[in-house]
């Protein structure tokens, strides 16, 4: 098989061990996401062992989540999820920059894909559209996840 069939999706995830640090900020919105990589996964061939899902309050925090759930869980990716919505102030950029920043920083520091899934959206409906519509965004933070274990897995060996 060659390599560039993993990048057309021709990918299985048997075995591999896939962690998920989710946002409580904007709950129903990460939960739409949440469940739709959690379904991706599932039918993708992850096994309800290999998976370990832990909630924090918000966007800001899913960098420290995704480096405690490298150190301890040893996954072989992490997705993060979260949702950020434009308000009055520059405060979602700085939100949305920082998450960007430190998962960025945990993948490189520990070699282990962190997928990040943060939607950041201008306005509210933007926000549903992302998390709810018919593009289904989880399930594609599920696919590159997927294929970035698979990846490492490969160059390990």
């Amino acid at each position: 098989m060659s390599r560039d069939s993993h990048a057309k999706g021709a990918v299985g995830a048997k075995g591999l061990r896939i962690a998920v640090a989710a946002a409580q900020f904007n709950g129903s919105l990460v939960d739409a996401l949440l469940g739709r990589v959690v379904g991706r996964l599932a039918a993708s061939g992850i096994m309800e062992r290999d998976l370990f899902v832990v909630r924090v309050p918000g966007s800001n925090e899913l960098p420290s989540a995704a480096q405690m759930l490298v150190s301890g869980r040893k996954p072989d990716a992490v997705i993060a999820l979260g949702v950020i919505v434009r308000g009055d102030t520059i405060h979602y950029e700085l939100i949305a920059t920082a998450a960007t920043n430190g998962l960025m920083d945990v993948a490189l520091a520990s070699r282990v894909p962190v997928i990040n899934g943060v939607i950041v959206a201008e306005n509210a409906a933007q926000a549903r559209a992302r998390c709810k519509g018919r593009i289904d965004r989880g399930a594609e933070f599920a696919d590159a996840a997927i294929k970035m274990a698979v990846l490492g897995r490969s160059l390990s060996t």
